[in-house]
């Protein structure tokens, strides 16, 4: 009996740390192989800066900025810009500088629980190194790098700290201060310069963070070699055995955030200085472990629990809430689409942000909000009323689509698309103070912007002509499902948000809503437009009217849509117009169909070496988080069957694919719910 219970415990033991190895598995994503060739990086953000990581050992390939635009690239519009690269450190052993060629055995891990990235490295018979990088999430504009170098054998270390300044930016100037305080001596590396056309100031500074006390830290030597380039740096003697351990910490800002980034970007390094390590990395812990308790957790398959939180985590990391900051279709990853906002954010981020975390999506609202003045102005020059929202949009609010796009006149779905974000955050939070003085103002203005838009031509021809719909390979056309979907679902809600507020709705939004026609062919599909015959699609537009729209509801209607259009989707398409399939299929209990589309959604768009996932299969653009957006919706609103009415969140019956033994969803809503659904 005695023999039985130990061998009860054991197996107990054995079990509680199988489940805890699979746990942390769940949030690490590691790159064992690293490449310098084929290598796209992974991002530390903190809904205001961005980190991109290098190939190259103590190197960040990219800091991007929230909010900051200039012009300086393609399209004669407006582009994201990179700040100053202020995290990048050199490392020399003996006098030899280490580099991609005299480093072994390479690990970079991303530590999603708390924002960390962990690179690992021997050199030689030498030294252990490793370094862990984060953009601290409770200091917007700061982030941290330690490093710890453990000896072999007896070594002389130098390590230096290095700010390098993106080639785009102009006069660019270099300082070093030195600090000294009864109990701290604050050495500051500073760089100030300006956007290319002169229209902001940038600025970044670091300092080190040494472990020994006053007056025991070794000397640092400021070296200066160009303007684009300067550098702190300090020799230390390590004897075998021994370990040796410091920190940098480094702010970035620009002048639309700071009217004086130069004096701020100090201030804030000094604070984070004398802060210290230990503080800095509890506050950061902390404030991912708040953001952790919305989370997504598949029993039974370890690899898909990964998969989804790697998308959280980049959503997360690229919001950031009481801002009015929104997301671009590669957040703060770098520079694609020039880091505009599209309706990218509203109908494909959005949605699973504002389940997880509704104040980080309100932040995306505020952003449009606050540009409101800027989407009127659209409509008047276009020759119509109320607010007319740019396709692509930056800074001001004005459209920054490049000329030579035509989605930037035509695409006019995105201003539904906005006013049905506002409304479901009303949904989910039911906050009639920021209906009254935030959702109503942009819901009015959406839903006289189409009764402006429209086309009287008779009762059910309230015409929407001559638009790009979303699917963006048919264009100039008339009548799109999506967007004659879009207009109607917008100005029902403008009466609704109305009513709520017990004010009396435009009478005219009611009549235009119901003679908007949605087309269909001979035997009833919807048809994508007027002309459409058949020809192969980019991406979802049909079929987005079962979901997220409810105009076509009907299981046998939503199944022929699918049976019709699935076929003539591309291959070359963005990912999330197969995440939207998934979801629909889960609803019409096809789950091992929507299993399939849910892999072939992401799964193929990964690339090396962590999988951060490109917009399309074998695409070379990431991170693309309009894609796991679309992931997102997939796992939330398909497999986990949440949907979002004007009764709140609710949850339809539910099945799972095979392997998952239970979804669980935590942290849901204004209220934190939890939800799961079961083999």
């Amino acid at each position: 009996m005695k023999h039985n219970k130990i061998f009860l415990l054991l197996i107990g033991l054995l079990f509680s740390w199988s489940m805890t190895a699979q746990d942390r598995a769940a949030w690490m994503v590691e790159a064992t192989s690293i490449d310098p060739a084929n290598y796209y990086g992974v991002t530390l953000a903190n809904g205001v800066t961005g980190i991109v990581s290098s190939a190259e050992p103590l190197k960040v390939k990219d800091v991007v900025l929230n909010g900051a635009y200039d012009y300086y690239q393609r399209g004669r519009v407006s582009n994201i810009l990179k700040g100053f690269n202020h995290l990048n450190m050199n490392l020399d052993i003996d006098g030899r500088r280490l580099g991609a060629g005299n480093v072994q055995n390479y690990v970079q891990s991303l530590d999603m629980e708390t924002a960390q990235l962990i690179t690992r490295f021997t050199i030689g018979d030498k030294a252990e190194v490793s370094t862990t990088m984060m953009a601290l999430r409770h200091l917007p504009y700061t982030a941290m790098a330690t490093m710890t170098i453990t000896a072999k054998k007896d070594i002389t270390i130098t390590p230096m700290s290095v700010i390098e300044a993106p080639v785009h930016l102009t006069d660019v100037r270099n300082y070093y201060a030195e600090i000294d305080r009864p109990h701290a001596l604050i050495r500051l590396l500073t760089s100030v310069g300006k956007s290319p056309s002169g229209k902001l100031r940038l600025a970044a500074s670091n300092s080190f963070i040494f472990e020994e006390g006053h007056g025991k830290e070794p000397r640092v030597i400021h070296e200066d070699w160009d303007y684009n380039m300067h550098l702190a740096k300090f020799t230390k003697q390590l004897k075998a055995g021994e370990v040796y351990t410091f920190s940098i910490v480094a702010s970035s800002c620009a002048s639309n955030q700071y009217d004086d980034p130069h004096n701020e970007a100090e201030r804030l390094t000094i604070f984070a200085a004398l802060e210290g390590r230990e503080r800095l990395l509890k506050r950061h812990v902390e404030a991912w472990k708040e953001i952790w308790k919305s989370n997504v957790t598949v029993e039974g398959n370890t690899g898909v629990t990964r998969d989804i939180r790697f998308a959280l985590y980049h959503l997360y990391s690229f919001s950031r809430e009481g801002t009015a900051y929104s997301l671009s279709p590669m957040g703060l990853s770098g520079l694609g689409y020039n880091g505009h906002v599209f309706w990218d954010t509203e109908l494909w981020m959005y949605p699973p942000m504002l389940l997880m975390q509704p104040e980080m999506a309100k932040s995306f609202l505020e952003y449009r909000f606050q540009r409101l003045e800027a989407a009127k102005k659209n409509a008047f020059s276009h020759g119509y009323k109320g607010a007319m929202f740019p396709w692509e949009s930056s800074a001001e609010g004005s459209e920054d689509t490049p000329v030579w796009a035509l989605t930037g006149p035509f695409q006019h779905h995105i201003t539904g698309c906005v006013g049905w974000a506002f409304w479901k955050y009303y949904q989910v939070t039911k906050d009639k103070t920021w209906l009254r003085d935030r959702g109503w103002p942009v819901l009015k203005e959406v839903a006289d912007f189409w009764a402006s838009r429209v086309e009287r031509n008779g009762p059910g021809k309230y015409d929407i002509n001559n638009v790009i719909g979303a699917n963006e390979w048919q264009e100039n056309i008339d009548n799109n499902a999506f967007t004659n979907g879009m207009a109607i679902t917008s100005l029902r809600y403008a009466s609704q948000a109305a009513l709520e507020l017990g004010l009396v709705p435009n009478a005219d939004w009611a009549h235009v809503a119901d003679n908007i026609p949605i087309l269909t062919f001979p035997d009833g599909t919807t048809k994508e437009n007027a002309t459409y015959d058949g020809v192969e699609i980019k991406q979802a537009d049909a079929n987005l009217l079962s979901y997220p729209l409810t105009i076509v509801s009907d299981p046998k209607k939503i199944k022929q849509d699918l049976e019709y259009y699935l076929p003539r989707y591309s291959k070359e398409g963005p990912a999330m117009g197969a995440a939207i399939l998934a979801v629909l299929y889960c609803r019409l209990g096809e789950y091992e169909k929507a299993a399939k589309i849910f892999a072939s959604s992401y799964k193929p768009n990964e690339v090396p070496p962590f999988g951060v996932i490109s917009e399309t299969a074998g695409g070379t653009n990431p991170y693309f988080a309009t894609g796991a957006g679309g992931m997102l919706q997939a796992v939330i609103n398909g497999f986990g069957g949440l949907s979002i009415t004007d009764k709140g969140i609710e949850q339809k019956p539910g099945s799972l694919p095979k392997g998952w033994k239970k979804l669980t969803i935590t942290g849901v809503g204004a209220e934190n719910k939890t939800f799961e659904v079961k083999e």
